[in-house]
């Protein structure tokens, strides 16, 4: 079974997230078949994606149950680089990629979500970054992506304590575009997806390219920031105590 489900209907390419098992937690295979997913899209010819994710969670981060892998540093640092593949992906996408957010969007799976160009969450959907909490770094571009938008205290705030915060909390931080009842977030995120891809096609992708352009060198600055940050934190050996506590937390 793949980790990661591709459908392509006229104008619009759909990738669900699929490891429902595990929350859609984030293994080297999703990040491999995510960017195939896009790669698929562009060939295509998708004007328009929606992201989502099978079973009761968008995505629940970095999967902590994994064995931690066993690698140099030459080898986690391309591991890190390929993740933030996917945030690269999007940003190069001519056309909208929507986030259909459900349930828990945490760490690595909210840098997803948040680092599409817009987002549609259900009323349960939860928001976080979890990294600092055990030990990790935080990926994706989200270091620039956030506090552009939240401005840097609130950054620093989701950021240093973890907590998660609510779809409708996200929706008045300017996180998402539409907060829905359970359930209808797929409905109104393809709904989104079809009225983009209707738009002028090399309108909207200059439209999106101005607005991304405008904190690209920030971003991409940030990225390799990131995996820098990353390797600093897998030197500490401070995530051995975070796989712990959250093991601990989950049993």
């Amino acid at each position: 079974m793949s980790a990661v489900e591709y459908a392509h209907d006229g104008a619009v390419a759909r990738l669900h997230l699929n490891r429902p098992e595990r929350l859609n937690a984030v293994v080297p295979a999703l990040t491999d078949a995510l960017l195939a997913g896009f790669e698929a899209a562009a060939r295509d010819g998708a004007r328009a994606i929606v992201l989502a994710g099978r079973g009761r969670a968008f995505c629940a981060g970095h999967d902590l149950k994994e064995p931690e892998p066993v690698e140099d540093d030459a080898q986690a640092r391309a591991r890190l680089q390929r993740l933030q593949e996917v945030t690269r992906r999007i940003r190069d996408f001519p056309g909208i990629v929507v986030a259909s957010v459900h349930g828990y969007a945490l760490g690595a799976g909210c840098e997803f979500a948040l680092g599409c160009d817009l987002v549609v969450a259900a009323e349960d959907a939860r928001f976080g970054f979890p990294e600092v909490g055990v030990g990790l770094s935080v990926t994706g571009g989200i270091s620039a992506l956030l506090p552009a938008v939240v401005g840097p205290m609130r950054a620093k705030e989701l950021f240093a304590l973890g907590e998660p915060i609510t779809a409708a909390q996200a929706a008045e931080l300017g996180l998402v575009n539409r907060v829905t009842a359970p359930g209808e977030h797929e409905t109104v995120a393809l709904e989104l997806a079809r009225r983009c891809a209707e738009q002028p096609p090399v309108a909207l992708a200059l439209a999106k390219q101005v607005i991304d352009r405008g904190m690209s060198r920030t971003v991409d600055e940030m990225l390799d920031r990131e995996v820098d940050n990353a390797m600093l934190t897998r030197a500490s050996g401070e995530a051995a105590g975070g796989r712990d506590r959250f093991a601990h937390r989950s049993s």
